[in-house]
């Protein structure tokens, strides 16, 4: 699940593995598989930083949002 923010500031937490598409129109707006748009301040790029953070936490529970090591292993020249 993901916290994103409405345009009139109040927040929802969304089912990441719903979205379908991100777009921005130029507000940003997340279409759900289940056809629910919703329009978010937050930028496509932040949206899309915000889901790679939730599923690394899913893969690995011990990480936390605020520590990116196991993502730095991930991407980084060991796996190489």
């Amino acid at each position: 699940m993901i916290e994103v923010t409405r345009l009139s500031g109040s927040t929802v937490i969304l089912n990441a593995d719903l979205i379908e598409k991100i777009e921005a129109t130029p507000d940003t707006v997340i279409t759900l598989t289940t056809g629910a748009c919703f329009v978010v301040k937050e930028s496509v790029s932040a949206i899309v930083g915000i889901v790679i953070e939730y599923k690394a936490r899913i893969l690995n529970p011990a990480l936390g949002s605020q520590d990116h090591r196991s993502l730095m292993v991930l991407h980084g020249s060991e796996l190489e």
